[in-house]
């Protein structure tokens, strides 16, 4: 193993992974707050699945990694289309 190399521990339950279909973010001067909901066909209401906190410089990183890697998705398999750009505008939450 290299000096600088990283190993990751994950358990069962968190590697199955949580399915969300939406997501809400919030934000103060010190951390950011990202909600995952899975918002079921014909229910009004959306249940908060997951939440992350993490730093506004997290945030900025994940930021950066996630572009890149819709980048190379879409290299890969072609544009993600987003049918709908009002699906773009999540609903303003409160952390």
């Amino acid at each position: 193993m290299k000096h600088n190399e990283l190993q990751i521990e994950m358990d069962e339950t968190v590697a199955e992974g949580v399915y969300s279909n939406m997501a809400v973010m919030s934000h103060s001067t010190s951390e950011f707050v990202i909600d995952f909901l899975r918002l079921m066909p014909g229910v009004e209401k959306a249940k908060v699945k997951s939440r992350v906190v993490m730093t506004p410089e997290h945030a900025k990183r994940l930021m950066f990694a996630i572009q890149d890697n819709i980048r190379k998705y879409e290299m890969q398999f072609g544009e993600i289309r987003i049918p709908d750009p009002r699906l773009m505008a999540a609903p303003k939450g409160e952390a």
